[in-house]
């Protein structure tokens, strides 16, 4: 109830007025946003790397249907790889693209055309993209454009939802060789037809994608901060014989950061989710939702600033 309630806020122009001008929401919003321009975000990716951390930067600005707005997105995206490339960062840190930034609202074509765009920026640059998976709309033209972008650079990642009902099906096909998915619960309302929306299920479903791709050839990106499901997927690499380079963990910046560098200190590969901009309402509500604790995380944020 508190998920769904959440997730209706972060879509509600009034909520969004009241959290932009509440006192002290700017302070505590930057515990798990890295700034709003990418000096920003390559000052937080030094910091983290320097840490033996990895690094996805994710460039808010979602749900974009005004075409300047889209190729503004998308320029943004090279701008921030050229910078990555300079300074050296390339090899610790990739980008993550939601393609309603970059066109998709106005057509696969065009969000194709700027996604091979960044995607050769970050060539120049030594790393990565991954494409994130948005609402459950979107699934199929997303997983199209993933399919089509790894014909030319087949290190593009993909990204599977657990509460999605076809979540394992998914994981089946991209479980491949060379193939990067990351698997996340899901941050999106979507009907029960479609989704799993009792946490149990998601959680259970959550299992079985990961069973699916932690045996398969490909190179998972466990997305998850629950402890239960981070043993899980220790358990699986030692039963699947996977060394500690052959995937990785991957959680939100500000949030379980002790846990990070713990995981890190042992060895495994951990990728921080970076996100960076000045559209940072929904994204923001979003990991609200998510998980009850980081709902608790900020009422406790506001209190001591307060």
């Amino acid at each position: 109830m508190l998920r769904q309630a959440l997730l209706f806020a972060s879509r509600s122009g009034g909520a969004r007025r009241i959290m932009e001008t509440a006192p002290f929401t700017g302070d505590v919003v930057r515990r798990f946003v890295a700034g709003e321009t990418v000096e920003d975000a390559a000052r937080v990716t030094g910091d983290l790397t320097a840490e033996g951390l990895l690094v996805t930067l994710d460039v808010l600005g979602e749900g974009t249907e005004d075409g300047g707005r889209v190729e503004a997105n998308a320029d943004h995206y090279v701008a921030l790889l050229e910078r990555l490339g300079e300074s050296g960062l390339g090899a610790r840190a990739e980008v993550s693209v939601k393609l309603s930034a970059i066109g998709l609202s106005l057509g696969e074509e065009l969000a194709l055309e700027n996604a091979r765009r960044i995607c050769g920026a970050a060539r120049s640059a030594s790393t990565t993209v991954t494409l994130d998976m948005e609402e459950h709309t979107a699934v199929d033209a997303t997983l199209r454009i993933v399919h089509e972008l790894r014909r030319d650079f087949p290190d593009v990642g993909a990204v599977i939802q657990a509460y999605l009902r076809r979540a394992e099906e998914h994981c089946a096909e991209l479980a491949y060789e060379g193939s990067r998915v990351r698997l996340c619960k899901g941050a999106y309302a979507a009907p029960e037809a479609v989704a799993f929306t009792d946490k149990e299920e998601i959680d259970k479903s959550y299992v079985r994608c990961m069973k699916v791709l932690m045996a398969g050839k490909g190179y998972p990106m466990l997305a998850t901060h629950d402890p239960r499901l981070i043993d899980i997927g220790g358990a699986l690499a030692v039963l699947n014989e996977r060394d500690a380079d052959t995937f990785e963990y991957q959680m939100l910046y500000g949030i379980r950061s002790a846990e990070q560098r713990r995981l890190a200190g042992k060895g495994a590969q951990v990728r921080v989710y970076v996100a960076y901009g000045r559209d940072w309402y929904e994204y923001f509500m979003r990991r609200l939702a998510e998980r009850p604790a980081n709902l608790k995380l900020f009422a406790r944020s506001l209190v001591g600033r307060a």
